[in-house]
């Protein structure tokens, strides 16, 4: 991350804004205190990758997780149609 001073940020905004877009941070500074930062916007994600990040969750959440040693899918299922 690099800083820049107002007057040069004015001046070179042009490039600033090309460099930003390549993923690098700006902070501008007025008479050596920073006053602003230029960061690149977050993109949306698609509603798949959405939909991939929690399925990636739920799987890691789950690993490991049983129902002990007694229990089983299979008898619970049975419990319930008594």
């Amino acid at each position: 991350m690099r800083s820049i001073g107002a007057f040069d940020a004015k001046t070179h905004f042009s490039q600033l804004l090309l460099d930003v877009e390549k993923g690098e941070k700006i902070i501008i500074t007025k008479h050596g205190n920073e006053v602003a930062m230029l960061v690149p916007i977050e993109k949306p994600k698609s509603k798949e990758d959405v939909v991939s990040g929690a399925v990636q969750a739920i799987r890691k959440l789950r690993k490991g997780v049983t129902l002990g040693k007694e229990l089983t899918i299979k008898s619970l299922r049975e419990e319930g149609r008594r």
